[in-house]
Protein backbone atom coordinates (compact mmCIF):
# COMPACT_ATOMS: atom_id res chain seq x y z
CA UNK A 1 0.00 0.00 0.00
CA UNK A 2 1.53 3.33 -1.10
CA UNK A 3 2.09 6.06 1.42
CA UNK A 4 0.18 9.33 1.28
CA UNK A 5 2.24 11.84 -0.74
CA UNK A 6 3.59 14.67 1.36
CA UNK A 7 1.25 17.66 1.07
CA UNK A 8 -1.82 15.60 0.25
CA UNK A 9 -2.65 14.85 3.88
CA UNK A 10 -2.17 18.47 4.93
CA UNK A 11 -4.35 19.66 2.04
CA UNK A 12 -7.14 17.27 2.99
CA UNK A 13 -6.89 18.36 6.63
CA UNK A 14 -7.23 22.04 5.65
CA UNK A 15 -10.13 21.21 3.35
CA UNK A 16 -11.86 19.32 6.14
CA UNK A 17 -11.35 22.26 8.49
CA UNK A 18 -12.82 24.64 5.90
CA UNK A 19 -15.87 22.42 5.40
CA UNK A 20 -16.40 22.09 9.15
CA UNK A 21 -16.13 25.83 9.72
CA UNK A 22 -18.37 26.47 6.73
CA UNK A 23 -21.06 24.14 8.08
CA UNK A 24 -20.90 25.91 11.44
CA UNK A 25 -21.32 29.34 9.85
CA UNK A 26 -24.00 28.24 7.39
CA UNK A 27 -26.16 26.34 9.87
CA UNK A 28 -25.59 28.87 12.63
CA UNK A 29 -26.55 31.73 10.34
CA UNK A 30 -29.72 29.98 9.19
CA UNK A 31 -30.76 29.06 12.72
CA UNK A 32 -30.17 32.55 14.10
CA UNK A 33 -31.99 34.12 11.15
CA UNK A 34 -34.98 31.82 11.74
CA UNK A 35 -34.99 32.72 15.45
CA UNK A 36 -34.58 36.48 15.02
CA UNK A 37 -36.60 37.06 11.84
CA UNK A 38 -40.02 36.22 10.45
CA UNK A 39 -40.82 36.20 6.71
CA UNK A 40 -43.95 37.94 5.45
CA UNK A 41 -45.60 38.47 2.09
CA UNK A 42 -46.72 42.05 1.45
CA UNK A 43 -50.49 41.97 0.79
CA UNK A 44 -51.19 45.41 -0.73
CA UNK A 45 -49.52 48.35 -2.46
CA UNK A 46 -50.04 50.75 0.46
CA UNK A 47 -46.28 50.68 1.25
CA UNK A 48 -45.09 51.14 -2.35
CA UNK A 49 -42.50 51.85 -3.53
CA UNK A 50 -40.66 50.74 -0.37
CA UNK A 51 -42.24 47.30 -0.64
CA UNK A 52 -44.75 46.12 -3.23
CA UNK A 53 -47.59 43.58 -3.33
CA UNK A 54 -46.21 40.05 -3.36
CA UNK A 55 -42.79 41.07 -2.06
CA UNK A 56 -41.28 38.68 0.43
CA UNK A 57 -39.80 40.59 3.36
CA UNK A 58 -37.95 39.73 6.56
CA UNK A 59 -39.09 41.37 9.80
CA UNK A 60 -36.99 41.30 12.93
CA UNK A 61 -38.97 39.95 15.85
CA UNK A 62 -39.13 42.83 18.33
CA UNK A 63 -41.15 44.00 21.28
CA UNK A 64 -43.43 46.96 20.68
CA UNK A 65 -41.42 48.96 23.19
CA UNK A 66 -38.46 48.95 20.77
CA UNK A 67 -40.33 50.73 17.98
CA UNK A 68 -39.15 54.19 16.90
CA UNK A 69 -40.34 56.75 14.40
CA UNK A 70 -39.66 55.77 10.81
CA UNK A 71 -39.81 52.01 11.44
CA UNK A 72 -41.79 49.89 9.00
CA UNK A 73 -43.64 47.50 11.29
CA UNK A 74 -45.84 44.43 11.10
CA UNK A 75 -48.81 44.44 13.46
CA UNK A 76 -52.21 42.96 14.06
CA UNK A 77 -55.07 45.04 15.43
CA UNK A 78 -58.71 43.93 15.49
CA UNK A 79 -60.02 47.31 14.34
CA UNK A 80 -57.76 47.14 11.28
CA UNK A 81 -58.97 43.67 10.25
CA UNK A 82 -57.99 40.08 10.93
CA UNK A 83 -54.81 39.96 8.85
CA UNK A 84 -51.32 41.27 9.52
CA UNK A 85 -50.72 44.86 8.40
CA UNK A 86 -47.48 46.57 7.31
CA UNK A 87 -47.19 50.35 7.83
CA UNK A 88 -44.65 53.02 8.76
CA UNK A 89 -44.53 54.56 12.23
CA UNK A 90 -44.62 58.37 11.94
CA UNK A 91 -45.56 59.23 15.51
CA UNK A 92 -45.08 57.74 18.98
CA UNK A 93 -46.64 58.47 22.36
CA UNK A 94 -46.72 62.18 23.16
CA UNK A 95 -46.21 63.32 19.54
CA UNK A 96 -48.48 65.65 17.63
CA UNK A 97 -48.57 64.52 14.01
CA UNK A 98 -49.95 66.91 11.41
CA UNK A 99 -50.04 67.47 7.66
CA UNK A 100 -49.33 69.30 5.62
CA UNK A 101 -47.06 72.36 5.73
CA UNK A 102 -46.64 74.80 2.83
CA UNK A 103 -44.22 72.41 1.15
CA UNK A 104 -46.57 69.45 1.54
CA UNK A 105 -44.53 67.81 4.29
CA UNK A 106 -45.57 65.87 7.36
CA UNK A 107 -44.68 67.47 10.68
CA UNK A 108 -44.03 65.88 14.06
CA UNK A 109 -44.24 68.22 17.04
CA UNK A 110 -44.09 71.15 14.63
CA UNK A 111 -40.91 69.94 12.91
CA UNK A 112 -41.17 69.07 9.19
CA UNK A 113 -40.02 65.61 8.16
CA UNK A 114 -38.38 64.81 4.82
CA UNK A 115 -39.67 61.49 3.43
CA UNK A 116 -37.79 60.57 0.24
CA UNK A 117 -39.34 57.08 0.23
CA UNK A 118 -42.83 58.38 -0.62
CA UNK A 119 -44.45 57.35 -3.90
CA UNK A 120 -44.41 60.02 -6.60
CA UNK A 121 -43.96 63.73 -6.05
CA UNK A 122 -47.18 64.33 -4.16
CA UNK A 123 -47.52 65.78 -0.68
CA UNK A 124 -47.16 63.67 2.43
CA UNK A 125 -50.95 63.31 2.63
CA UNK A 126 -53.86 63.84 0.28
CA UNK A 127 -55.93 64.99 3.27
CA UNK A 128 -55.11 67.43 6.06
CA UNK A 129 -55.10 66.15 9.62
CA UNK A 130 -53.70 66.63 13.10
CA UNK A 131 -53.56 64.02 15.85
CA UNK A 132 -52.12 63.78 19.34
CA UNK A 133 -50.65 60.31 19.93
CA UNK A 134 -51.48 58.79 23.35
CA UNK A 135 -48.74 57.20 25.44
CA UNK A 136 -47.80 53.65 24.38
CA UNK A 137 -49.56 54.17 21.05
CA UNK A 138 -48.29 54.56 17.48
CA UNK A 139 -49.52 56.65 14.56
CA UNK A 140 -49.03 54.70 11.33
CA UNK A 141 -49.11 55.60 7.64
CA UNK A 142 -48.41 53.84 4.37
CA UNK A 143 -45.74 55.16 2.00
CA UNK A 144 -48.24 55.23 -0.88
CA UNK A 145 -50.21 57.97 0.83
CA UNK A 146 -52.89 58.26 -1.86
CA UNK A 147 -53.77 54.59 -1.62
CA UNK A 148 -53.27 53.70 2.04
CA UNK A 149 -55.91 53.14 4.68
CA UNK A 150 -54.05 54.03 7.84
CA UNK A 151 -54.29 56.07 11.03
CA UNK A 152 -55.51 59.11 9.10
CA UNK A 153 -58.73 57.41 8.07
CA UNK A 154 -59.48 56.34 11.65
CA UNK A 155 -59.21 59.74 13.30
CA UNK A 156 -62.39 60.77 15.15
CA UNK A 157 -63.14 63.25 17.91
CA UNK A 158 -62.49 60.55 20.50
CA UNK A 159 -59.94 58.37 18.66
CA UNK A 160 -56.62 59.55 17.15
CA UNK A 161 -56.50 56.45 14.91
CA UNK A 162 -53.48 54.99 16.68
CA UNK A 163 -52.40 51.42 17.42
CA UNK A 164 -51.02 50.06 20.72
CA UNK A 165 -47.31 49.31 20.76
CA UNK A 166 -48.22 45.83 21.99
CA UNK A 167 -49.84 45.07 18.61
CA UNK A 168 -46.45 45.17 16.86
CA UNK A 169 -44.71 41.85 16.22
CA UNK A 170 -41.86 42.80 13.91
CA UNK A 171 -39.83 45.53 12.21
CA UNK A 172 -39.31 45.03 8.46
CA UNK A 173 -35.62 45.16 7.64
CA UNK A 174 -35.19 43.80 4.12
CA UNK A 175 -36.84 42.59 0.94
CA UNK A 176 -35.64 39.11 -0.05
CA UNK A 177 -37.87 38.44 -3.07
CA UNK A 178 -37.96 39.21 -5.95
CA UNK A 179 -34.19 39.04 -6.29
CA UNK A 180 -34.10 42.11 -8.53
CA UNK A 181 -35.25 44.29 -5.64
CA UNK A 182 -33.71 42.36 -2.75
CA UNK A 183 -31.90 44.45 -0.17
CA UNK A 184 -32.18 46.41 3.03
CA UNK A 185 -34.91 49.02 3.37
CA UNK A 186 -33.58 52.59 3.19
CA UNK A 187 -33.15 54.27 6.57
CA UNK A 188 -35.77 56.85 7.65
CA UNK A 189 -33.24 59.67 8.02
CA UNK A 190 -35.95 62.34 8.16
CA UNK A 191 -36.81 61.31 11.73
CA UNK A 192 -33.21 61.10 12.95
CA UNK A 193 -33.13 64.57 14.51
CA UNK A 194 -36.26 64.01 16.59
CA UNK A 195 -35.87 62.94 20.25
CA UNK A 196 -35.04 59.24 20.45
CA UNK A 197 -33.60 59.13 16.94
CA UNK A 198 -34.22 56.17 14.65
CA UNK A 199 -33.67 52.44 15.04
CA UNK A 200 -30.21 51.06 14.34
CA UNK A 201 -29.45 48.35 11.83
CA UNK A 202 -30.44 44.86 12.93
CA UNK A 203 -28.22 41.75 12.76
CA UNK A 204 -29.35 40.68 9.28
CA UNK A 205 -26.22 41.86 7.36
CA UNK A 206 -23.70 39.92 9.51
CA UNK A 207 -26.00 36.88 9.42
CA UNK A 208 -26.13 37.11 5.62
CA UNK A 209 -22.35 37.30 5.35
CA UNK A 210 -21.95 34.44 7.82
CA UNK A 211 -24.19 32.13 5.78
CA UNK A 212 -22.65 33.25 2.49
CA UNK A 213 -19.14 32.78 3.87
CA UNK A 214 -20.12 29.37 5.18
CA UNK A 215 -21.38 28.29 1.78
CA UNK A 216 -18.17 29.50 0.12
CA UNK A 217 -16.01 27.64 2.66
CA UNK A 218 -17.99 24.42 2.17
CA UNK A 219 -17.70 24.63 -1.61
CA UNK A 220 -14.03 25.60 -1.47
CA UNK A 221 -13.21 22.86 1.02
CA UNK A 222 -15.09 20.22 -0.97
CA UNK A 223 -13.21 21.15 -4.13
CA UNK A 224 -9.90 21.88 -2.42
CA UNK A 225 -9.39 18.42 -0.92
CA UNK A 226 -9.33 16.48 -4.20
CA UNK A 227 -7.30 19.22 -5.90
CA UNK A 228 -4.72 19.18 -3.11
CA UNK A 229 -4.48 15.39 -3.37
CA UNK A 230 -4.01 15.53 -7.14
CA UNK A 231 -1.34 18.21 -6.86
CA UNK A 232 0.50 16.20 -4.20
CA UNK A 233 0.37 13.02 -6.32
CA UNK A 234 1.54 14.96 -9.36
CA UNK A 235 4.50 16.36 -7.43
CA UNK A 236 5.23 12.86 -6.09
CA UNK A 237 5.30 11.42 -9.62
CA UNK A 238 7.56 14.24 -10.82
CA UNK A 239 10.00 13.60 -7.97
CA UNK A 240 10.06 9.84 -8.67
CA UNK A 241 10.56 10.42 -12.37
CA UNK A 242 13.42 12.82 -11.66
CA UNK A 243 15.01 10.31 -9.30
CA UNK A 244 14.74 7.49 -11.85
CA UNK A 245 16.26 9.69 -14.54
CA UNK A 246 19.09 10.64 -12.23
CA UNK A 247 19.82 7.00 -11.35
CA UNK A 248 19.83 5.94 -14.98
CA UNK A 249 22.23 8.75 -15.79
CA UNK A 250 24.53 7.76 -12.96
CA UNK A 251 24.69 4.08 -13.88
CA UNK A 252 24.59 4.51 -17.64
Amino acid sequence: MSAEPRGGGAGRALSGLAVGLGCLLLLGGFVLTAVLYQPYTVPTDSMAPTVRPGDRVLAQRIDGGEVRRGDVVVFREAEWGDSLVIKRVVGVGGDTVACCDEEGRLSVNGRPVEEPYLAGEHSASSTSFEARVPEDELFLMGDYRENSLDSRSRITESDPGTVPRSAVSGRVEATVWPLGRAGLLPGPSGFADLPGGVSGQGPLPPLFWATTGGAVLILGGALGGPLAGRRARSRHRDVRASAVAHNEGTHG
